[in-house]
């Protein structure tokens, strides 16, 4: 891959006026700023429908959409929704997402463009509607009715739901108990991806690639192990026999207790590892990277008792990687992977990304100070890894670097001298050191290229809730940052300039 640099941005943190970021005119504005700042990557967490703790990494499911990107103002366009909407939105914050109120308010939109698909004089593709749920039937089926009887048992988690169809003994009498429900869920995926394909072909047309997020675990409360309990560890109550986490490290010292189940790969293996082909594929649909969260996993995994109370108490266990990936690489070709290898990594951890040529991922905060570890600064990197200042799970580097100046640890009088700078923007010097780094690909989240403190942190791990609810505003957006981007772009050649091609720098007015 060529020199390239991009911008982490979760959708939700996008302006709007409903509340939340979404995948609307406020998306294309983003993409216009991306293409105007001389990027070629969007970097976004996973897109699924986030569920406990409004987590995009514990999802609904690894297949489907969230509802709440959906935007309304494609939905009035396309005439399903009312313009009078406009007329009475609700005084929302626009610098956080308060999901309680934010979740009732968009299911309401959308269930009152789903009431009206009768009308005549609805812009509603009934032929593509139909294309939609046959083509996607492998999870479409099974996800709806999922949530059609999660909502009919007011949202609880599936093991308390009425028995049968809590272990799927009766699904036709629940499929026709619930098929109105069934057909809203399907409207609303199907509304989804259609918006989801119309904003990627726009970044495609602009020259935008995008990143998406691959967590190597499902959720507990999803349709994918309602519908498939024999590929995960629980048993047949229901119960979690074994989940996933990871030991003690610099992120916590009990470890993290993720609670998701495991798989069962020997299971998976029988039929060549059709759902894991399902899986990425799918992802492939809609993201054109795939940067797969916790990759050590595919190498061995924390293997923790499901009724353990922390992650300290667990065990190593060896998974198939290798055999995995060529299996997928077998039916889907060169895989576009970008390995997470943060945490406790093992040489066989770095062979197995090495062996299928995945990048791997450099965080530069991570080898700040004397106790930095050191393969994380500019001057140990190579070229096939991906760079970022900072990730989600950590603080903002303007954040980070205010803590240990309160801490008054040494870290920021040893990153003065290693960047040589004493100015007062320390974010800066990271993130030009970012780009001047010999390595193929850069990603500076937002929060840093606006210099923001922890009050724009996306998430503290372990934190049960109050995580993922940062939003930018446009006016943020000056034309200055966008002309510093650009340069950086320019003299650090991401992308590298073409023979003859004049290296003017121009920026469009914000």
């Amino acid at each position: 891959m060529n020199r390239s640099a991009g911008i982490l941005l979760h959708p939700t943190s996008l302006p709007g006026k409903f509340g939340i970021g979404d995948i609307g005119p406020n998306a294309y504005r983003f993409i216009d700023f991306l293409k105007a700042s001389g990027q070629t990557l969007w970097q976004i967490f996973p897109l699924g429908p986030t569920g406990y703790g409004d987590s995009p990494y514990q999802c609904f499911s690894a297949f489907a959409g969230n509802p709440l990107l959906i935007s309304p103002e494609l939905l009035i366009e396309r005439n399903l929704l009312s313009g009078n909407i406009l007329n009475d939105l609700r005084n929302w914050d626009q610098k956080i997402v308060d999901f309680g109120p934010v979740i009732n308010y968009k299911y309401d939109l959308l269930r009152l463009a789903f009431s009206t698909l009768g009308d005549k004089d609805k812009e509603f593709d009934m032929i593509a509607y139909s294309e939609f749920c046959e083509k996607n039937n492998y999870w479409l089926d099974d996800f709806s009715l999922f949530m059609a009887a999660k909502h009919f048992h007011k949202g609880v988690q599936w093991t308390v739901w009425t028995p049968d169809i809590a272990f799927r003994k009766n699904i036709t009498g629940w499929k026709e108990k619930l098929k109105n429900e069934i057909d809203f869920q399907k409207f609303i995926q199907f509304i989804f991806h259609m918006q989801w394909a119309d904003l990627r072909n726009y970044a495609h047309a602009n020259g935008i690639k995008i990143i998406g997020d691959l967590p190597i675990f499902i959720a507990y409360d999803s349709a994918d192990l309602w519908a498939n309990k024999k590929l995960f560890t629980v048993r047949e109550d229901g119960s979690l026999e074994f989940v996933a986490g990871v030991p003690p490290d610099y992120f916590s010292a009990t470890g993290q207790l993720w609670g998701n189940p495991l798989y069962k790969w020997k299971v998976m293996e029988k039929d060549g590892f059709a759902w894991w082909k399902s899986r990425i594929s799918k992802l492939l649909e809609m993201v054109d990277i795939i940067r797969i969260d916790h990759f050590r996993g595919f190498d061995a995994y924390w293997e923790i008792p499901g009724d353990a109370e922390t992650a300290i108490n667990g065990r190593w266990v060896k998974a198939p990687g290798v055999k995995l990936f060529n299996a997928i690489k077998k039916d889907l070709g060169e895989l576009p992977i970008i390995a997470e290898d943060l945490g406790v990594i093992t040489d066989s951890v770095e062979e197995l990304r090495d062996r299928f040529g995945f990048p791997g991922i450099k965080i530069l905060q991570f080898g700040l100070g004397e106790d930095g570890d050191k393969k994380f600064l500019p001057h140990n990197h190579i070229k096939n890894c991906v760079v970022h200042t900072g990730s989600h799970d950590n603080e903002t580097t303007r954040g980070f670097i205010d803590s240990e100046i309160r801490k008054n640890s040494g870290v920021y009088e040893w990153t003065v001298k290693y960047f040589n700078y004493n100015g007062d923007n320390m974010t800066d010097q990271l993130i030009r050191a970012a780009y001047a780094s010999v390595s193929n690909i850069v990603v500076i989240p937002l929060q840093d290229h606006l210099n923001l403190g922890n009050e724009a942190r996306m998430n503290y791990p372990g934190k049960p809730g109050g995580n993922w609810t940062w939003r930018f505003t446009w006016e943020q957006i000056s034309k200055g940052l966008t002309q510093n981007i650009k340069e950086m772009s320019v003299i650090y050649e991401r992308p590298p300039l073409r023979k003859n091609e004049n290296a003017v720098i121009k920026v469009t007015d914000e």
